[in-house]
């Protein structure tokens, strides 16, 4: 299995994720617990990257950002701009959906009935997408072990709500992999 493969800062941001989804009352571990939790880390090389690119610290401006996403249905800023292209007005569904159905109706990070269960939550397609590609990343770098870099560096370059707000804080794949590596260096393709 690939957790084998996990170093022990990797497999912490994992168990941490699960703790984030468990906080939150979450029905499943997404791929943002899994972000939440790296942002808890201190001392490993995903905590040290994203020390030198200016987001430690700043968790609850990256909180802020996601909680805005989940607003808008999980959808993208770039997802927002498509639909406006077409004459669709994200910001006026939302508001309609919220003056029927309350505040945060669209929210999809929000899971039924809330509370502690002893069961472990499952991980959610993005989350495996996340560990799938942390894992080609290591590959593609010919590294034995999947680091919390390696997950860092997947949750950049996956498209979506969480690589644009990670962007919008000056944490790309590129700029990883120059704090971590020192230089450029290619991306395995998202999967």
């Amino acid at each position: 299995m690939m957790f084998e493969r996990f170093t022990k800062d990797a497999r912490a941001v994992v168990e941490g994720a699960v703790l984030q989804a468990e906080r939150a009352g979450a029905e499943t571990v997404e791929a943002e617990h899994m972000l939440l939790a790296l942002l808890d880390r201190e001392g490993s090389r995903g905590s040290f990257a994203l020390a030198s690119l200016g987001l430690a610290g700043r968790r609850d401006s990256v909180e802020r950002d996601l909680a805005e996403a989940r607003r808008r249905g999980g959808l993208s800023r770039a997802d927002a701009d498509a639909l406006s292209g077409l004459g669709i007005d994200l910001s006026e569904i939302v508001s309609r959906v919220e003056e029927a159905h309350g505040e945060g109706a669209l929210d999809s990070g929000k899971g039924g009935g809330g509370g502690r269960r002893a069961r472990r939550r499952p991980f959610a397609q993005g989350a495996k997408g996340v560990l799938t590609q942390s894992l080609r990343i290591a590959l593609a770098r010919r590294e034995r072990h999947i680091g919390d870099e390696h997950l860092l560096m997947a949750l950049t370059v996956r498209p979506g709500v969480l690589s644009e707000v990670l962007a919008d804080h000056g944490v790309t794949h590129e700029a990883v992999t120059r704090v971590l590596y020192g230089g450029g260096g290619g991306v395995a393709e998202a999967g």
